[in-house]
């Protein structure tokens, strides 16, 4: 954005406009006790030449970021063209809030219909919506949905769903139900996989819901049909939760075994990591749910004169209806990066996704190949794995290995035992198409001089 401070002539004009005569007047209002009486301890303001170098030092000191990345477990790093972000800056993008005047939003509307197009073929579901703010949002929200729809109050989540999706719903729950939240947690498998016997004994007739990852949090691709079976059973239904959309270009859809809504995490075809976020959420579910939705829903029609046009069809914020009849409080949207994604999709085309899919399956397989040779590591295996998966250190913990990779600038990957502390010595390893074949060795190399 451009540099463009007001000059002093411009400050007296629009106090004058609006009838005080200094800036300090403004905060009149406020209790002088409450006021700061001194200076901001702020550095000494830049012209623009200067803070644009100020800021490049500033960035030249994130060593991470020039660092070789297998950094995963819910946040992947996935090639975004730049034309992407070209995209994005058309002011009629970039500036967007949402679309109150339809009228006006045609583009917009637009783009989003797109986007729920595509969450939904992703997913293999009748219908999606725009957006959540992320997928640990949408896992909640989906939680929460499932109570609307079966008007049960019991959920259960798999222990190889992601962490933090789970807890994100633990704190949803726990500002509704008074005595706790109204859920349990299904055990895993050593192979990162939930326990499909040990979720059936969790089920019964008060459950809403059952949650897991798809993949799993480890990277494990989970039997989809039979933890619908173990749901349906009971009359509850199935969320899935899927980190990697890179995923679904070679595994089945969600909703074509048995899923009833599907959520998943849209940064990998939309941004760069950044530092974790943002994201996008994406969330898709059975048309018999659509009353139950939060967010928006978008839909196409054509005007009195016959020309299709797109108007807000589902609106469930409370913004635009009675608080008590509102689906979900988010005010707004990840709408820019729901645009990314929606435009990096479409970049790729269903061929292109499956060949960047193909790529980093084949990538991880080779990477498993290699760190089965060293002595000290093995790959944890037991279930199929997409693009990520467990590396276990023999006689060590998984904290200072990383930690003296760190140092060589590579990021090896996600110590387990931040989430499972019985899980100190190993590693969530993520690879993408970016991850040529050097880069692969590089890490064999590190990992067997440590």
């Amino acid at each position: 954005m451009r540099y463009l401070p007001h000059t002093e002539q411009e400050i007296r004009d629009m106090l004058a406009r609006i009838g005080v005569s200094s800036i300090d007047d403004l905060f009149a209002p406020i209790p002088a006790s409450h006021r700061l009486e001194r200076p901001l301890a702020l550095e000494p303001a830049l012209d623009e030449a200067a803070l644009i170098s100020h800021l490049a030092a500033l960035a030249d000191r994130n060593d991470a970021a020039k660092a070789l990345s297998f950094l995963g477990a819910g946040i992947y790093d996935h090639h975004i063209p730049p034309a992407v972000d070209q995209l994005l800056l058309r002011s009629e993008f970039y500036t967007a809030y949402t679309p109150y005047q339809a009228e006006v939003s045609q583009g917009t509307l637009q783009c989003i219909y797109e986007f729920q197009t595509m969450v939904s073929e992703l997913f293999g579901l009748d219908i999606a919506n725009a957006s959540m703010y992320d997928a640990a949002s949408g896992v909640a929200e989906a939680a929460l949905m499932a109570r609307r729809a079966t008007k049960r109050n019991h959920v259960v989540l798999s222990r190889a769903l992601h962490p933090e999706y789970v807890e994100t719903t633990r704190t949803y729950l726990n500002g509704i139900d008074e005595d706790g939240p109204a859920m349990d947690i299904a055990p895993m498998t050593a192979a990162g996989t939930t326990d499909l016997d040990a979720l059936a004994e969790l089920v019964d007739d008060s459950t809403a819901a059952v949650v897991i990852g798809y993949p799993s949090f480890l990277g494990a691709v989970e039997d989809v049909a039979r933890a619908a079976e173990i749901a349906h059973a009971k009359g509850a239904l199935l969320v899935t939760a899927t980190s990697e959309p890179y995923a679904l270009s070679l595994l089945a859809p969600p909703g074509a075994l048995g899923a009833d809504i599907a959520v998943g995490e849209g940064q990998p075809l939309a941004v760069p990591m950044q530092l974790g976020g943002p994201g996008v959420g994406l969330l898709a579910a059975r048309e018999s749910l659509v009353r139950q939705l939060p967010g928006r829903l978008v839909g196409e029609t054509v005007d009195t004169d016959g020309e299709r046009g797109f108007v807000l069809t589902l609106s469930t914020r409370e913004q635009h209806i009675r608080r008590e009849k509102a689906t979900s409080n988010i005010c707004t949207n990840h709408g820019l990066i729901a645009l990314a994604f929606t435009i990096r999709t479409a970049m790729l085309g269903r061929q292109g996704f499956a060949q960047v899919g193909r790529l980093c399956l084949s990538r991880a397989e080779y990477l498993k190949a290699r760190i089965d040779e060293l002595d000290n590591f093995e790959v944890v295996r037991g279930a199929p794995t997409f693009n990520e998966f467990v590396v276990r250190r023999h006689g060590g913990k998984a904290a200072p290995l990383l930690a003296a990779l760190a140092v060589k600038d590579i990021l090896a990957g996600v110590d387990l035992g931040r989430f499972y502390p019985e899980r100190d010595n190993e590693i969530l390893v993520a690879v993408t198409e970016k991850h040529d074949r050097a880069a692969l060795d590089r890490l064999v190399e590190a990992l067997g001089s440590v």
